[in-house]
């Protein structure tokens, strides 16, 4: 890799990160799917709390009480998180669901409320910091992205508009910038895909099993979003090396990456096999309980698959909000989904480099089986629920890869690819930029578009920041995006990568 390109990447990594940052100061506190059970749960382990059953923990007073004030009260009212716990003590009667989840991601959460001395800050500064800690988990997904697509295509233009397609999904931003067990998910299962690419594309060394394994069971200690890792990677270890190792070092290897994550991973999973008889308990189960069909009604397929597969679309490219009541618009979402999954369909899957086309969409399709648990909720609750377009985001790696393979493969000349790769330069970071608009203008500008309906003034009032905080990192964001599209749009021809060397010589099963 020459300086040119790595000072791009350099580029495009922190512009991403600049990114999530302006998501975690322009989402209003508690506005994040789910923030409040998450921020509840890091609060409870940071005072000490046991780790309950699922079920069994409730949200703190003091919490809902921060809430309450920062909804109904101006700024200089707001309490403190000491003074909220004195004032509000105890737990109310609202269920929190994350104890279905491992405790890990609110451990880590728990580490970084103790090292900013919550207990000093308002509620909404102490959120604000434990997002931009997620938003700078997840900021080396662009650079695993880029290292992930410039494997497979072995083309450094193709690896550069790999991340700009990042910014084209406005919900990975909103997520990845909340506080959320999804984003240290993401960043886990991001290594994991780079390392399975690292197998598939000829680099077959043992220590990149080895660390595949620890990936993988690391991943599935955070959520169990990660366990549709598993068999991508058990399918990916097989695969690698065919034609150059003998099957039974392929089977051999398996047994080693799957052995190594279970012993890492598997401690959670069979806990909650031995004690509730459940791979994955209902953290809702308290929530919603089981209740018949109506006189007259019955279980229809027809209607879950209708709005199972809208909501998918939609909260994947970008409906943000406690309850993704911010769209982008259905139109765009829908038309997104269907370019996006036709150009993979139709063009990711030839002779050539088949085999890796198939593995990468592997993990994507077992994270769409996890609609059985959706289905089995239907049937005994009526309500459609747990379908959400961010538990895609554990392999959002791999779609950026088949993307990136497909849309290389549609133009059939040099001057075709380097047309595209400009377009969808340009494209995806302005489907980004217009969720922001969308998003922003929804929370703090009346849902208009444009400035002078007091937006700036309201941020002022309630934001956790100075409005200055956001325009600066805003700018900075235009700046690198442009940056990037300017140094696609330069690179007249690809050069291609050094080809992958056969490490059969160099020694392959070390």
């Amino acid at each position: 890799m020459g300086r040119h390109e790595r000072i791009a990447v350099a580029i495009v990594t922190e512009t991403f990160g600049l990114w999530l940052a302006v998501w975690a100061l322009v989402v209003p506190t508690f506005q994040a799917p789910d923030e409040t059970a998450h921020v509840d749960a890091a609060v409870h382990v940071a005072l000490g709390d046991p780790w309950s059953a699922p079920s069994d923990m409730r949200v703190l007073e003091a919490v809902l009480a921060g809430a309450r004030k920062q909804a109904s009260m101006p700024e200089d009212r707001w309490s403190t998180v000491s003074e909220l716990l004195a004032a509000a003590p105890g737990e109310s009667t609202t269920v929190n669901q994350m104890t279905q989840h491992p405790p890990t991601a609110y451990l880590a959460d728990a580490l970084v409320l103790r090292v900013v001395h919550f207990g000093d800050l308002r509620l909404d500064q102490a959120v604000l910091a434990l997002r931009l800690a997620d938003a700078l988990a997840v900021t080396p997904l662009a650079l695993l992205t880029w290292a992930t697509v410039r494997r497979v295509t072995r083309s450094p233009r193709a690896a550069l508009v790999g991340v700009l397609a990042l910014f084209a999904t406005t919900q990975l931003a909103s997520i990845g910038a909340s506080v959320t067990n999804d984003t240290p998910t993401m960043l886990l299962t991001g290594v994991v895909v780079w390392l399975a690419v690292r197998l598939l594309t000829g680099d077959h060394r043992w220590r990149k099993v080895v660390w595949l394994g620890l990936a993988l069971g690391a991943a599935c200690w955070v959520k169990g979003t990660a366990l549709p890792a598993v068999p991508f990677v058990g399918l990916a270890v097989l695969v690698a090396g065919a034609g150059v190792l003998p099957v039974s070092r392929r089977l051999l290897r398996t047994v080693v990456a799957l052995g190594v994550a279970g012993a890492v991973g598997a401690g959670w999973w069979v806990h909650n096999l031995v004690a509730y008889h459940r791979l994955q308990p209902d953290g809702y189960a308290a929530i919603c309980p089981p209740k018949a069909f109506p006189p007259g009604e019955h279980p229809s397929v027809a209607p879950f698959v209708d709005v199972s597969w809208g909501t998918l679309a939609r909260t994947f490219w970008g409906s943000p909000g406690a309850r993704a009541q911010v769209s982008i618009g259905d139109g765009l979402t829908a038309a997104l989904t269907a370019v996006a999954l036709a150009a993979i369909v139709l063009f990711a899957f030839r002779r050539t480099g088949l085999g890796t086309s198939v593995v990468l969409a592997s993990f994507p399709a077992a994270v769409l089986l996890q609609t059985a648990t959706s289905a089995r909720a239907y049937l005994t609750t009526t309500e459609v629920a747990g379908t959400q377009g961010r538990y895609a985001f554990p392999a959002v790696l791999c779609l950026v890869a088949l993307s990136a393979v497909a849309w290389r493969r549609i133009p059939r000349t040099p001057r075709g690819r380097h047309r595209t790769a400009t377009v969808l330069a340009v494209v995806c970071p302005a489907v980004g930029m217009y969720g922001a608009v969308v998003v922003t203008s929804w929370f703090w500008n009346g849902a208009v578009p444009w400035p002078g309906h007091g937006g700036v003034a309201r941020y002022a009032e309630l934001g956790p920041v100075p409005p200055w905080t956001v325009v600066v990192p805003a700018v900075l964001v235009l700046v690198g995006i442009i940056a990037t599209v300017t140094r696609v749009a330069a690179m007249r021809s690809a050069v291609p990568a050094a080809p992958v060397r056969d490490l059969r010589a160099d020694g392959a099963s070390r």
